[in-house]
């Protein structure tokens, strides 16, 4: 690739590869202006007596955006990020915002931490401390670095196609590099943990391990997928019919055609509310939820988050073979269980397989409790994060 001077000292792909600090400061006349849309909301009619079983009943979402009016405080959540070291760099033609913490111990391990949709870097604050500064001088250390995901927050909305989940662990691994971790870790979540397992593919001479909350293996189609599988397993594969015969709209919309529906999500934030809120279980606290949608409210990415979707179901480049760095599985109680006769066939190396219930106590099976694992059971988590990396060093 060639480099010209862009009139500053510096060639353009180095401009392209600074590292600039990045501070939120949502201007006033988006909050006011939210504010008014909030109170204009027009209701849709709902059939009586019908639960959920239509979707998200309006009585929540009435709750939620209640709360985002009244409650919600954007300027004390955006202190408490401001409070975090955050960048933004330019790597394949995008912004890329992350925060990126170090610990002060020297032993540390870089981490780089994923989150998925609806969620944002919000999924990973509970865990920031424990992770960079452990109580005890025998728990290991980490540098974290949580970048928002191409589209969504505080990178903004996409420029490209082609975000999926391939591209983004590229991505991911530039940025590591970039930051100058030549030896890093990588965790995730939702669809952080589709991009986190293509991250120690990429790179499995620097990657010292993978740690997700699911691994989304399944049937193949062979009927010997479903010989000698425990009761625990023919339950897992009981609860995906169920979320597949009753959750899967958003995949299947979002899939074909996010932008038909972005019109509505960006221009309501009671739209936009009631789609993203059928992912986010009726146990999580309500500042967690507005919190998150907020972020995809007012920085205009309601839209370009959901193309995530599209472009991993529209790629035709899919590596085949199994992962071979060491991986680590931590699932929780009410969240996609994992079923290790199908990982084992997609990850070559998993060294950690440990299910907890944590705080997942949930409304049953339409309520997922357990699936933002860092936020209900931060404690849980950054335990097991700890043990597996600890065994691999």
């Amino acid at each position: 690739m060639t480099t010209n001077q862009n009139g500053t000292g510096t060639t353009t792909t180095e401009a392209a590869a600074a590292i600039r600090p990045f501070r939120i400061d949502i201007p006033q006349a988006q909050l006011d202006d939210l504010a008014d849309r909030l109170g204009r909301t027009i209701w849709p009619n709902e059939l009586s007596g019908v639960g959920d079983s239509y979707g998200v009943p309006v009585g929540r979402v009435q709750a939620l955006a209640t709360y985002w009016r009244d409650e919600f405080d954007w300027r004390a959540l955006e202190a408490r990020l401001n409070r975090y070291p955050q960048f933004v760099t330019e790597i394949d033609g995008e912004d890329i915002h992350f925060l990126h913490v170090r610990s002060t111990r020297e032993d540390a391990t870089p981490l780089v931490l994923t989150h998925g949709w609806p969620g944002t870097i919000l999924e990973y604050l509970d865990v920031i401390g424990p992770l960079t500064e452990p109580e005890a001088a025998d728990q290991p250390a980490f540098h974290l670095v949580i970048p928002s995901l191409p589209g969504f927050g505080f990178s903004g909305p996409t420029r490209s196609t082609g975000w999926n989940r391939y591209r983004t662990a590229a991505a991911w691994v530039e940025l590591m590099h970039r930051l100058g971790y030549r030896r890093y870790g990588a965790v995730g979540n939702d669809g952080g943990s589709m991009v986190s397992p293509e991250i120690g593919r990429l790179d499995p001479e620097n990657v010292v391990g993978v740690h997700v909350t699911q691994l989304f293996s399944f049937p193949s189609g062979d009927p010997s997928d479903f010989a000698d599988l425990s009761e625990a397993d023919q339950a897992a594969l009981g609860h995906l019919q169920w979320f597949y015969e009753n959750k899967m709209s958003f995949n299947t919309l979002q899939s074909q055609q996010p932008q038909t529906l972005a019109y509505a999500l960006a221009d309501s934030p009671v739209g936009l509310l009631g789609w993203n809120a059928q992912l986010f279980g009726e146990s999580l606290d309500p500042e967690f939820v507005i919190a998150n949608v907020a972020i995809h409210w007012l920085t205009g990415t309601a839209g370009s988050a959901i193309r995530f979707y599209y472009e991993d179901a529209h790629t035709a480049d899919q590596p085949t073979g199994p992962t071979t760095v060491p991986t680590g599985l931590a699932m929780f109680a009410g969240d996609f269980q994992s079923i290790r006769k199908f990982a084992d066939r997609d990850h070559g190396n998993i060294v950690s397989w440990n299910s907890y219930d944590g705080n997942a106590s949930g409304g049953g099976a339409n309520d997922a409790a357990g699936h933002y694992a860092a936020h209900e059971a931060p404690a849980v988590l950054v335990g097991d994060i700890r043990q597996f990396y600890a065994r691999l060093s």
